[in-house]
């Protein structure tokens, strides 16, 4: 009688002294996270580096200090019950997977942390490094789980690897795009081919805008009318897309205009207009003889003027050239480039010079080609 009133009072010792071990570890765990992770992040503050502010701003520290209690418990658990039943052992399974899962918590609130620095890293900020960080996610959680199942079915981890290795083919299936995601998200930051914030466009799958995100299952772009499209990384793999980087960070956005020119205007300059020329800028250093074209002067006159425009980049290719003629007239192309890359003042400096252009022809005699409206039959009727 006695012999059982002693190990009753002794099972009730411990199950008193592990609870107060319990409350212990959780009490240290609140004072640590109400006290010492703020006095952490005003130290990070002070210094002067950045990538510790994202360490202490983030819920990394609180995990780290989640982990004192089950461990705790876990050194403290074989001391005070030494002997081994069905309650200790499914404890010890409760602790381990406890453990687990809050260390995956760490590790994955760690790599948040990463890819948070790694954007502020000159570096890297332009890089689709997210999909890349989900991957190293997608590992620790399922190693995580792997531990976890081996815990339940009190197997090895080697053992379950191996089951897994035999059934590759079914998971290669079922995790067909988050495969072929990391692979694409791969080659796409490895060649530096697609970064946030570039300008892409891809006809076949109505992509024309910003890249916003780069994840590894999608390519997220908001288009110019404010629609948001989702491409998969391998999409832009294998398929082909077009990256307007390229001309962001050249010296100039490109301007191809045709004025079409009726043929008929196209001749030989009076001696009038050849004397009358003969003292522009643009005509020093042309020889002007009586089989001088009035479309030859007008070329070196509109190329001379687009070289001296404050808003064009005369670095860059720039010319006044001749197309095929056709049946509507002679193309009068310009080529050159604006030194504004955004699409609006682009778009109005290439309007100033086309009708700049256009208000100029009839001072060399040429007209521009076009085709006779209602309004033209009507005026040579009424002739």
């Amino acid at each position: 009688m006695e012999t059982q009133t002693a190990e009753i009072i002794g099972i009730q010792m411990r199950i008193i002294i592990s609870c107060a071990i319990i409350v212990f570890a959780y009490l240290v765990d609140f004072l640590c996270c109400k006290l010492l992770i703020p006095l952490i992040r005003k130290i990070a503050e002070k210094t002067a580096f950045k990538w510790d502010n994202y360490i202490t701003d983030s819920n990394v520290l609180h995990s780290v200090f989640h982990l004192i209690p089950p461990i705790a418990f876990q050194f403290a658990l074989p001391l005070l019950f030494p002997e081994q039943n069905q309650w200790t052992a499914l404890a010890a399974k409760g602790l381990n997977i406890y453990i687990i899962v809050i260390a995956c918590s760490l590790v994955c609130r760690f790599i948040s942390s990463l890819y948070a620095i790694s954007n502020e890293t000159e570096s890297l900020k332009n890089k689709p490094m997210k999909g890349v960080y989900q991957m190293f996610k997608v590992i620790v959680i399922c190693v995580s789980a792997i531990l976890v199942i081996g815990i339940l079915l009190e197997k090895d981890f080697t053992t379950l690897i191996a089951g897994l290795g035999a059934s590759a083919a079914v998971l290669m299936l079922v995790f067909k795009d988050t495969i072929l995601g990391l692979v694409a998200g791969v080659q796409l930051s490895a060649h530096d081919m697609l970064r946030p914030g570039d300008w892409i466009m891809m006809d076949k799958h109505g992509v024309n805008g910003e890249v916003e995100e780069v994840t590894l299952n999608t390519v997220k772009v908001r288009n110019w009318d404010k629609t948001i499209v989702t491409v998969p990384p391998y999409a832009l793999v294998s398929d082909s897309f077009k990256n307007w980087r390229g001309m962001r960070e050249s010296g100039g956005r490109r301007v191809t205009r045709a004025i079409r020119i009726d043929m008929n205007s196209i001749r030989f300059c009076s001696p009038e207009e050849l004397e009358r020329f003969a003292g522009k800028e643009w005509a020093e250093g042309l020889e002007m003889t009586t089989d001088t074209v009035n479309l030859k002067l007008f070329r070196a006159a509109m190329e001379h003027y687009l070289r001296n425009h404050p808003e064009i980049n005369s670095d860059l290719m720039l010319v006044v050239r001749q197309l095929e003629p056709t049946s509507e007239g002679l193309p009068l192309q310009l080529y050159f480039f604006t030194l504004s890359k955004e699409w609006v003042p682009h778009e109005h400096i290439a309007a100033d010079v086309v009708e700049h252009i256009i208000a100029t022809m009839p001072e060399f005699g040429l007209r521009v080609f076009q085709r006779p409206s209602g309004l033209d039959l009507q005026l040579l009727r009424n002739d």
